[in-house]
């Protein structure tokens, strides 16, 4: 199903609609279906006024009770498949303050026990030296100072040895030339010490290696329960567990061609003499 970013602000309240005439419709009160469907009275108005997004299942559990036809139920539960995705504009979010998109990562990053992060191009906030992170902001316009600030104050949950991360990072992610040659050097340092980190697995995937399928995007899964995808426009935050799952298995996919531990840090010796040689 193509998702359309402008149709996800509608799709919610489109949505709540759709099941709360659905209901109407079959002529069951609010609270005859909230029994069949094995969920609170209070849970059925709060996703017939919107005030809450019912998961793929909780849809499923209602169109069953109310035994709405195949077609119909098809549409209703595609509705719902977008009003499980978020889309999040770049320009809105900087219009905000980048700031208040690193406090809700952090939230995410609390609330979530493994986390595994597919780097294609550059490095994310957690690996990024200062350095790094004060350049990935130099195009934005106006005063970074605070967004640098929470991506720096992010990277304390990397030693809450209660959670697991997992890096897969290609040699491009690597090796991007962000920085003059010196500041590289003591950024794959920063690889390589965080790759020692027993709650961290990094692996690296050598330019070189045959690799059937292409990447198109960085992405990032929390638990199995939430992933989020970036493009060069915005962040797209997806919650249907068949996403979820396409993405948790494309993961294993890239990092089953990725060097961990000592291989790893080797490459990253090797990356790291290249811009020694540059200076």
């Amino acid at each position: 199903m193509a998702i359309d970013p402008e149709e996800l602000g509608h799709s919610r309240s489109d949505l709540a609609k759709a099941l709360r005439e659905l209901r109407v419709q079959a002529g069951l009160a609010g609270d005859r279906l909230a029994r069949r469907c094995g969920m609170t009275q209070s849970k059925i108005s709060k996703i017939e006024t919107g005030r809450t997004v019912p998961s793929l299942v909780d849809v499923e559990l209602i169109l069953r009770a109310l035994e709405v036809p195949a077609e119909l139920a098809r549409r209703v539960f595609d509705l719902a498949r977008v009003a499980n995705t978020e889309w999040q504009d770049i320009r809105a979010l900087r219009k905000k303050g980048l700031e208040r998109k690193q406090a809700e990562l952090a939230a995410l990053d609390q609330s979530s026990s493994e986390i595994r992060y597919f780097l294609i191009s550059m490095l994310n906030t957690l690996l990024a030296s200062p350095e790094y992170v004060r350049a990935s902001l130099a195009h934005v316009p106006g005063d970074t100072s605070r967004a640098a600030m929470k991506k720096l104050e992010r990277q304390t949950v990397l030693y809450d040895e209660s959670k697991a991360f997992t890096f897969v990072l290609t040699e491009q992610a690597a090796r991007w030339a962000l920085l003059p040659p010196r500041a590289m050097v003591m950024q794959i340092e920063r690889l390589v010490s965080v790759s020692r980190l027993p709650n961290v697995r990094l692996g690296v995937i050598p330019l070189g290696k045959h690799i059937p399928e292409s990447p198109l995007n960085t992405f990032t899964v929390y638990d199995s329960s939430l992933a989020t995808v970036e493009t060069e426009t915005g962040i797209i935050t997806l919650r249907d567990r068949r996403d979820i799952k396409a993405y948790r298995d494309a993961f294993a996919m890239y990092e089953g061609y990725a060097l961990f531990g000592e291989e790893a840090r080797e490459k990253l010796a090797e990356w790291s003499a290249l811009f020694l040689g540059g200076l």
